[in-house]
């Protein structure tokens, strides 16, 4: 059984990386003055993580930006937590094609969104939120940083001691985007 979910992933990581080359994304970041839109990929089974990420939604709309959350979770059932929040879609298993690739509206329309600033906070290197940021519109994108990475994806990689604490990978991400003023830029991050 594994060896067939392993060649379902890696057909479906061929389709990630051809619509990758084809995307010709352009980096473009004015600064955070600029920053209206912010959308976030999370790794929804790290329960422990959503008050981090409404306190992050709150910081952000007391300086009128907003803040939209992707997550993937694996579960049948939401967590009670999740359910009537806004700020978060999640999508499950069953809103995946045969190829683990992200097939629900919701994940279409969040690829689709010109979000200012996209936060990938993918830490487990989820296959399906990959392929979400990867393929975002979003001007410009930030991810935590790792030796196998893809460095394509992210316009801005902050590399931090293990675990990582979102509270302060968030608080890092704001701080590096405080830095820059404008301009199209391409940074690595060191924390």
């Amino acid at each position: 059984m594994e060896f067939f979910e392993n060649t379902r992933l890696k057909i479906g990581n061929s389709i990630f990386s051809r619509n990758i080359a084809r995307s010709g994304r352009k980096s473009v970041f004015g600064g955070i003055s600029e920053v209206k839109k912010i959308g976030i990929v999370w790794d929804a089974s790290r329960t422990a993580e959503f008050p981090a990420l409404s306190k992050f939604h709150q910081k952000m709309l007391e300086r009128n930006i907003d803040v939209n959350i992707l997550g993937y979770f694996p579960g049948k059932e939401l967590p009670d937590q999740y359910t009537a929040i806004r700020f978060l879609t999640c999508i499950r298993r069953k809103e995946l094609s045969f190829f683990y690739i992200p097939i629900s509206p919701e994940a279409e329309h969040f690829m689709k969104t010109k979000f200012d600033v996209l936060i990938d906070i993918n830490f487990n290197r989820i296959f399906q939120l990959r392929y979400i940021t990867g393929l975002s519109k979003a001007s410009f994108k930030t991810g935590l940083f790792c030796s196998d990475n893809d460095s394509s994806t992210f316009d801005l990689m902050m590399e931090m001691k293990k675990p990582v604490a979102v509270e302060d990978y968030l608080t890092q991400i704001i701080f590096y985007l405080e830095k820059i003023n404008s301009g199209s830029h391409s940074i690595v991050a060191n924390q």
